[in-house]
């Protein structure tokens, strides 16, 4: 998928380096991990943008950025 995604950060822990963004337009949230957002870290209720691939355990955020 090349489209563009946006989405909030329903949580994020720093110290376990993944966590979920509430994306409304796929109806489900979404796997992130540390190592697929542009900056390094994520706010909870932040907005974000990212792109969506298959993962080991379902879909999973990657180029994520914030808004």
């Amino acid at each position: 998928m090349n489209n563009k995604l946006q989405g909030t950060v329903k949580f994020f822990n720093d110290a376990k380096g993944f966590g979920f963004i509430n994306c409304k337009s796929l109806s489900k949230d979404v796997f992130v991990h540390v190592s697929n957002i542009g900056n390094g870290t994520l706010t909870d209720g932040q907005q974000v943008s990212f792109q969506v691939k298959d993962g080991n355990k379902g879909k999973e955020a990657y180029d994520v950025k914030a808004l």
